[in-house]
């Protein structure tokens, strides 16, 4: 069974920021990517240490996806995406502003 993507408000705004080729990019990404198995570590996926943003990261080439998984006793399924940024070197950018995670 394939999990839901919910892409959060904030996650919506970072996009936003993107060109519209870039989104595109981005959103097939996550489609192919998290639909099946969103927790088993890939090249592109890993989970991260703790911290306030999410448990998750998907890379797509200098962009990053950060999601958390939630399984609950419904069998309800899903993917929330909590925020998208860039990577430029060793820094991370989401929505124009530097984060350090």
């Amino acid at each position: 069974m394939a999990y839901e993507i919910i892409l959060s408000p904030e996650a919506l705004d970072d996009l936003a920021g993107f060109m519209a080729r870039q989104r595109r990019i981005i959103l097939d990404e996550i489609e192919l990517q998290l639909t099946n198995e969103p927790t088993r570590a890939t090249q592109q996926r890993k989970p991260m240490r703790p911290n306030p943003l999410a448990s998750w990261e998907l890379r797509v080439g200098q962009f990053r996806v950060y999601y958390q998984v939630e399984d609950n006793e419904e069998n309800q399924r899903m993917i929330f995406i909590v925020a998208v940024g860039e990577k430029i070197r060793n820094r991370l950018f989401i929505g124009g502003m530097e984060v350090t995670l």
